[in-house]
């Protein structure tokens, strides 16, 4: 039984090194922060694996702490994410990048093919 949980949680720690290299290249930021998320998720499991593996009981409360690092890195990421941007000459804003309007091939009246009956 100790191989059959080494062996888990070798193959869960492979997958989270393959999901951090793909999660690390991502172009956005919420794409980044599913990293903290995957290694907080993977790390606990990998951490109860090995704990149950080796009979220690310490490595259980290890593995609690990283699930409550993890969801506050997730919470600071949500709160930082809708801060409004300060800008000193067009005040605070919630989404930095200027309003754009409507499409160019739309007005707001213009009906649509749903409009029509």
């Amino acid at each position: 039984m100790t191989t059959f949980l080494l062996a888990a949680a070798a193959f869960i720690l492979a997958t989270v090194a393959l999901g951090l290299w793909r999660i690390l290249r991502g172009p956005k930021d919420v794409d980044r922060m599913l990293a903290p998320q995957l290694l907080g998720t993977g790390g606990v499991a990998a951490l109860v694996l090995l704990g149950e593996a080796s009979r220690e009981s310490a490595v259980a409360d290890v593995a609690m702490v990283l699930a409550l690092l993890a969801a506050f890195a997730s919470v600071a990421f949500v709160v930082g994410a809708l801060r409004p941007q300060v800008d000193p000459k067009r005040g605070p804003q919630l989404n930095p990048e200027p309003d754009k309007g409507p499409a160019p091939d739309r007005t707001p009246d213009a009906p649509t093919q749903d409009d029509n009956p």
